[in-house]
């Protein structure tokens, strides 16, 4: 289950992949480490067509997650889109793209210990995208800020390739690389737009940094040190 990613390239490159014609996201700095309930870039259909916004990362929690709790700090990875309780957010309206450069799953090293696996298209990191959905909600993220109204994000998951299979064996993002794909994803009919649930293929991911908490590589600098 990715819950941990990286974006570090800027917005002119995600406006230009999308074909979003609004940036709602102001200044937005490189995001070398983005975990669950941090906000973040998506692109979703706005009133003046899609536009770069940002959404905090977790959906709202099924019912049954919630018996006993006093908040729901939502759900970051969504695999059973045939589920009632994610099939009112598959309409047109409600799905966005959610841009990365890597993802990270823990691997196990070794020694027994466990550390970041981080992955790529390939060791540049050329800009990605998660098939996401997105919905308005009121809710309690967390109880020392009470009941708090966001616009909140989660991507889809699906079977692992072999690359992410062998550090993670049970699913890995639905992820898009073309331009075509996103389209397809943002305006295509739900049954067709699932069909872009499915895994990348064997060889499509390469992994490029083991540990830390970010990926801070740039197209200016390479890798941080």
């Amino acid at each position: 289950m990715c819950n941990l990613y990286s974006l570090t390239r800027g917005q002119a490159a995600i406006r230009e992949m999308t074909r979003a014609m609004v940036d709602r996201t102001g200044n937005l700095p490189l995001m070398p480490g983005i975990y669950p309930d941090y906000r973040a870039p998506i692109v979703r259909h706005g009133e003046a067509g899609r536009e770069v916004a940002m959404a905090r990362w977790g959906m709202p929690s099924p019912a049954f997650a919630l018996t006993g709790r006093k908040s729901d700090p939502g759900v970051t990875n969504v695999r059973n889109a045939g589920s009632p309780h994610w099939r009112r957010w598959l309409g047109e309206t409600s799905r966005c793209v959610v841009p990365f450069t890597s993802f990270a799953e823990p691997a196990v090293r070794a020694d027994g210990g466990r550390e970041n696996a981080w992955f790529a298209l390939s060791a540049d990191r050329p800009l990605a995208f998660f098939a996401g959905i997105w919905t308005r909600w009121t809710s309690v993220r967390k109880v020392k800020e009470g009941e708090t109204t966001n616009d909140l994000y989660a991507f889809l998951t699906t079977e692992a390739n072999a690359e992410v299979g062998a550090i993670h064996p049970k699913a890995m993002p639905v992820i898009l690389t073309t331009a075509e794909e996103i389209g397809h994803w943002l305006t295509a009919p739900v049954q067709e737009a699932l069909q872009l649930q499915r895994p990348l293929p064997d060889g499509s991911l390469s992994i490029v940094a083991r540990g830390g908490k970010e990926d801070r590589w740039s197209s200016a600098a390479g890798p941080a040190t």
